[in-house]
């Protein structure tokens, strides 16, 4: 896929239904209205015969019976991911895959079912199918984590990375406005550290600014108007290719905040994007120019910290850090935590640093 062509329709009111598939390096992507019909076919072909289902509670019952989509190959289906993926879930959900003789796992949801497929394909070695209802693109990279006492641990490894995505924008319908924008959000950090990554390629920097644009374009619209189509499919293209970028790229300052955040301090996660995103970009700016010009187009807003902060107001994503339960004496153990491990990012970060983000996003 490749920029703007890729994508499809630039603006939320084309009609015309988009679709294409691509067999990437260790993973079939098929994106089509009604792609949820060829998931039986698609796990033939992966030589999955005993299907064991992963979601939050009730998500994947509310959009589609599993066993009507899977009739005979679905052994089981675990409704009990959790934000986060804590390991004492991982386990459970995990014992029951292997008690079922699954042999192959789907994910049905969105960052939290998804994340807990991830687990058990990464424990078990069985492929992974995600269906994503939402718009976090995690289900296109084989970035995973899970939470424990000791906080978030996350890592990249190429057996957590789905065999198999479903794209099917009819499974975002009933999205609430606030999830699909929270979401969506989390979508454009990862668009947004892809870009300016120090190991992005041109590739990735393409994907990304088309990311950035297709979820600018599409969100607002999507929270306006839930039911229209055309622009759940733009942002549903943008997530996808948001994941495609920061599957390609190094995670900086903007994730390891969001990650000690929600794993040490239990923040929910994609609001806790939303919140902390601009407030990255604005510390990052002046070391990553030639990446926020590339994002200031595609967001159209040459200021991009203040064009994210607008957009946030849009899509009536107002919370702060605060609001979402950070204290201000929590500031200074998370900035510790957070200085901790180093990790790449345009600018050169300290403690203190670190704290003036997180002060700024209070």
């Amino acid at each position: 896929m490749t920029t703007r062509h890729a994508s499809g329709p630039r603006d939320s009111g084309e009609a015309a239904p988009l679709s294409f598939r691509r067999d990437l390096p260790g993973t079939r992507v098929v994106f089509a209205p009604g792609a949820l019909r060829e998931l039986r076919p698609q796990l033939a072909h992966l030589g999955v015969r005993r299907a064991f289902v992963v979601t939050t509670g009730g998500r994947a019952a509310g959009l589609a019976s599993p066993r009507d989509v899977l009739g005979d190959a679905l052994v089981e289906v675990f409704g009990g991911a959790r934000e986060h993926v804590p390991v004492d879930t991982v386990s459970e959900a995990l014992g029951r895959f292997r008690a079922s003789r699954a042999d192959g796992c789907i994910a049905i949801g969105g960052g939290s079912a998804i994340g807990l497929g991830k687990a058990i394909a990464r424990a078990s070695g069985a492929p992974l199918v995600a269906v994503p209802t939402t718009y976090s693109g995690s289900e296109m990279t084989s970035i995973w984590g899970q939470t424990d006492a000791a906080g978030k641990r996350t890592g990249r490894d190429p057996a957590a990375k789905p065999r198999l995505v479903i794209y099917d924008v009819a499974l975002t319908l009933g999205l609430p406005a606030d999830l699909s924008a929270a979401s969506g959000m989390n979508a454009m950090a990862h668009a947004v550290e892809a870009m300016y990554a120090a190991n992005a390629t041109d590739g990735t920097r393409a994907m990304a600014e088309e990311a950035v644009h297709s979820l600018t374009a599409g969100l607002p619209a999507v929270v306006a108007m839930g039911s229209e189509l055309g622009a759940r499919t733009l942002v549903l293209v943008g997530a996808h290719l948001a994941g495609c970028a920061l599957d390609e790229a190094s995670m900086g300052l903007h994730h390891r905040i969001c990650h000690v955040l929600g794993g040490t301090f239990k923040l929910p996660h994609a609001r806790t994007h939303a919140a902390v995103l601009p407030h990255v970009v604005a510390f990052n700016a002046e070391s990553a120019a030639e990446a926020m010009r590339r994002l200031g187009d595609a967001i159209g807003n040459a200021d991009v910290a203040a064009g994210l902060a607008a957009l946030n107001r849009t899509l009536r994503i107002g919370a702060t850090l605060g609001e979402l339960g950070l204290r201000r004496t929590d500031v200074d153990r998370a900035a510790d935590e957070i200085a901790a491990a180093p990790y790449p990012n345009p600018r050169p970060v300290t403690r203190e640093d670190v704290r003036m983000v997180l002060s700024a996003a209070l």
